[in-house]
């Protein structure tokens, strides 16, 4: 006699552990359990990838701001430097360098241009006007000529043996110079 218990109706013996269709619901929970290992790890490194993109995006958040900070900082110490400039290049004495410069580099371009004095002269102002207009606006680097031909004008005069300043005596045919 085979051990065959009744349990509620039904009668279980060994063979019913390898039916085929006990074979394939066997079958089925092994892969059931392979896929959920797989959702898991999948789920769990999608969760580490948002991180790592939240994170990211903090740090290029953070950098940008820095940045933009940092550019308009420098263009409002630019802006204060323009205008800085331009109130000094106001002084009267600045303004007469300014002009002083303008008639160099005009005469610059006369020996250049000479066949008719009058037109090239004026030309020539003009076109070094608008040079150092540019350069005052920053938008090119400053050659400045008269400062190079006269040696720049801002030096103190060593006094002389007298103690007074050079020039101030007669020391030369014109009070010095």
């Amino acid at each position: 006699m085979n051990a065959v218990t009744p349990i509620l109706g039904v009668t279980l013996n060994q063979d019913i552990f390898l039916h085929p269709f006990a074979l394939g619901f066997y079958l089925g929970c092994v892969f059931l359990v392979i896929a959920l290992y797989q959702y898991l790890k999948l789920k769990s490194e999608l969760n580490r990838f948002r991180r790592h993109l939240s994170d990211r995006l903090e740090i290029e958040a953070d950098t940008m701001r820095k940045s933009r900070q940092e550019a308009e900082t420098l263009r409002k110490e630019n802006e204060s430097l323009r205008i800085k400039v331009n109130a000094l290049n106001e002084t009267p004495d600045r303004k007469a360098v300014r002009d002083l410069e303008v008639y160099a580099r005009a005469e610059k371009r006369l020996f250049v241009n000479v066949p008719g004095f009058a037109p090239a002269w004026e030309t020539a102002k003009s076109e070094a006007a608008a040079e150092l207009s540019e350069e005052e606006a920053g938008r090119s680097t400053p050659k400045r000529i008269f400062s190079r031909l006269f040696g720049g004008g801002d030096k103190m005069q060593l006094p002389n043996r007298d103690g007074e300043p050079k020039g101030a005596g007669g020391d030369g045919p014109v009070g010095g110079l």
